[in-house]
């Protein structure tokens, strides 16, 4: 299991070093494409949100997880000053967040 403060440093290190998108409609086509490495869920998204990215995520073999926090907190880690309930990470820098999905999926 990730800890949540080495998750928040990944996903900080990638939108600082790599490339983020964030937003329902930006992710889903992100995810239709194949273009996102992988995709972070808030734990309090909206569930249909959280049901079809989980799904589409799993058609384009896309590992997805769940920040164990709030949108706010998510949009925070990214600098934003508004909520995210979803981010895809298509570049992810320096940042170790595949390594940290690669235990994610081992674990469950």
């Amino acid at each position: 299991m990730v800890s949540k403060p080495e998750l928040i440093r990944a996903i900080q290190v990638a939108a600082r070093t790599g490339s983020i998108k964030y937003g329902a409609r930006e992710v889903t086509n992100l995810i239709l494409h194949g273009n996102a490495k992988v995709v972070v869920v808030a734990k309090n998204a909206p569930p249909e949100l959280r049901r079809d990215i989980e799904y589409y995520a799993k058609l384009s073999n896309i590992p997805v997880i769940v920040f164990d926090g709030t949108n706010i907190e998510l949009g925070t880690i990214i600098g934003r000053p508004h909520s995210v309930a979803v981010l895809a990470i298509i570049n992810p820098g320096q940042s170790n967040i595949l390594e940290l999905t690669s235990q994610v999926s081992a674990s469950e």
